[in-house]
């Protein structure tokens, strides 16, 4: 077919550009700006109540920005209706028709474009192929699984040839595991079609597995942009650090800062960090350290050392997480991984606790 509405196309860029929403005394947008490239999987990640859906509603249309410009492709759209948007949603409800067939549910944007019949069935048959669930057309919605019903979503949304895919929570209704199918799933079709996504989600794994960049957004302001090694491994203030997976995160003085090394007191002891921000004695610093950073057990060769006894031990199935109350005061939390690091460590155990400086990172916010 030549005119396939899912075959391979450039996503569209998106630019939101000091945009502020109030609902009365409530700012729940609160001058976000963001750029998102052509075919990038972008995610809008934070607690709830944050402003991230209300951001995506802001870019959908469905709400009008008290401040600020929206962009598609550099064309400024805050003021165009949303049908007029040619941008694709799937909600957390997924929003389908339960009294019209999966052919039906997915031609509905088609119809209401006037598309002609011909190119309507052709256009649903390729987006139920993208979706995998060719042969379905004739089923009643009630009769798909959650999964099923959630392709059916994504094939509504992209059948009309949106560049720009919204979707806010829409694996929040599926079980652990067929949630992780369909991120898996959810990012082929994606990287297949070269649609831009942008994703709006509170599960910070489900946001470290599918996004090219991660924007944390909380209180109506974006905390942090990054690809998500970066943001993990060098989060940008203390919220971040332990929104985004598990951290230690220990107040600290600075004491010394040289040539983009730093050495803090913690606690009642010092420990030294890579920090390549200059840094005044005396300045009050946070410190953050994944637990899988700190290792068991002496000889590493690095100035981080610290004695102390495991207080408390969690075993998680392919990892042990121990609580370990160190000689200066700090508890730190240790992370090992089961059948690669086994130590046999147990409460009450006397342990050395190690981690290189450039494994910490220095928060100033």
């Amino acid at each position: 077919m030549t005119s396939s509405a899912v075959a391979p196309h450039a996503g569209a860029a998106v630019r939101i550009e000091d945009v502020v929403r109030v609902y009365g005394d409530v700012q729940a947008v609160n001058g976000i700006t963001l750029d998102v490239a052509p075919g990038e999987f972008f995610t809008l990640l934070g607690p709830s109540g944050s402003g991230k859906t209300t951001t995506l509603q802001l870019i959908a249309g469905f709400q009008t920005p008290t401040a600020g410009e929206i962009y598609l492709d550099g064309v400024r759209i805050t003021a165009v209706p949303p049908f007029r948007r040619g941008i694709g949603v799937v909600f957390q409800s997924y929003a389908l028709f339960p009294h019209l067939t999966v052919f039906e549910n997915i031609a509905f944007p088609l119809r209401i474009r006037k598309t002609p019949r011909a190119e309507i069935r052709s256009r649903v048959d390729e987006a139920l192929e993208a979706v995998k669930l060719a042969g379905y057309g004739g089923r009643q919605i009630g009769q798909l699984s959650g999964g099923q019903q959630q392709r059916v979503a994504v094939a509504r949304a992209i059948v009309f040839g949106a560049r720009l895919l919204l979707m806010d929570e829409p694996l929040g209704a599926l079980d652990a595991r067929l949630r992780k199918e369909m991120q898996t799933e959810l990012k082929r079709l994606q990287a297949h079609l070269g649609v831009t996504v942008i994703y709006v989600t509170h599960d910070q794994e489900e946001a470290l597995v599918m996004s090219d960049r991660i924007a944390v957004i909380r209180s109506g302001r974006v905390e942090q942009v990054a690809r998500p090694d970066v943001m993990y491994r060098a989060p940008a203030t203390r919220f971040v650090a332990e929104f985004i997976g598990d951290a230690n995160v220990v107040t600290a003085r600075v004491e010394h800062w040289e040539l983009g090394l730093a050495t803090l007191m913690a606690g009642r002891g010092k420990v030294t960090c890579a920090c390549s921000t200059p840094l005044e004695r005396g300045q009050d610093v946070t410190l953050a350290i994944r637990p899988e950073h700190i290792v068991l057990g002496a000889g590493q060769h690095t100035p981080n050392v610290l004695k102390g006894v495991i207080v408390e031990s969690y075993f998680k199935g392919d990892q042990t997480v121990m609580l370990v109350e160190t000689e200066t005061g700090l508890r730190l939390a240790v992370k090992e991984t089961n059948g690669v690091t086994d130590t046999c460590a147990h409460v009450g155990d006397a342990v050395t606790l190690a981690w290189r400086p450039e494994l910490a990172t220095v928060l100033l916010q």
